[in-house]
């Protein structure tokens, strides 16, 4: 992706991010999109509910910033987005935020499970896991989320424990998108246990949905 539309890429996704709440109520996030196999643009750190063009560093994935300033605090999350750019190729887009219900589940030490149908439209197979606490950014929190991602390749995102989300997928837009559904999903799972528990989607759910997703684009194209 070229720098200029992987920065109006980000700033679009941030403000979906902002105007559905899910950077809650400091608006501190981070976000990335891949450049190349080995760089990436990344926002430079703090509140970001207005971006502009100056809110960007160029980084390579070993940590090197090539252009642009990060902030100290942003500096140390680093690896936490080159890490899954290297583990994981298809990834182009990278969201770590404090989305509320979400965090909910990563305060509670609990993956958030596919019982939302939804979900499994953004390939989401397995539950959310959580990643144990560490510091942020560390050499332990790192190996977390990267042991995380090589176990778990039906997961798109990650639980920090006590202390928030990081989601991530082929663009920015597509990662907002699977970060709002798997936000409402875990809203949802918290009212579904007020009366009863949420219950288990059938065990052909995804093969299904893939089917019928196949069927729709085949049709389209006749």
């Amino acid at each position: 992706m070229e720098i200029k539309d992987a920065k109006q890429a980000i700033i679009q996704a941030a403000v979906s991010l902002r105007d559905s709440g899910l950077m809650f109520r400091g608006h501190h996030a981070n976000l990335s999109a891949r450049l190349s196999d080995d760089t990436m643009l990344m926002t430079r750190g703090g509140n970001v509910a207005n971006l502009d063009e100056d809110s960007f560093a160029v980084i390579r994935t070993d940590g090197t910033v090539l252009e642009g300033e990060v902030m100290p605090t942003q500096a140390e999350i680093i690896q936490m987005h080159a890490a899954v750019y290297r583990a994981r190729k298809a990834v182009g887009g990278i969201i770590h935020t404090h989305a509320p219900h979400a965090t909910a589940f990563a305060l509670a030490h609990e993956p958030i499970p596919v019982v939302y149908e939804p979900l499994m439209r953004f390939g989401v197979t397995e539950p959310t896991p959580v990643i144990p606490w560490a510091p942020r950014g560390s050499d332990a929190s790192v190996r977390g989320i990267v042991n995380a991602i090589e176990q778990n390749p039906g997961v798109s995102a990650v639980l920090l424990a006590n202390h928030g989300v990081l989601a991530f997928s082929q663009t920015p837009s597509e990662t907002a998108q699977l970060l709002a559904t798997l936000d409402e999903a875990a809203e949802l799972i918290l009212y579904a246990r007020q009366i009863g528990g949420e219950k288990p989607l059938p065990a052909q759910a995804f093969k299904q949905i893939e089917e019928r997703k196949r069927e729709f684009a085949s049709a389209a194209k006749a």
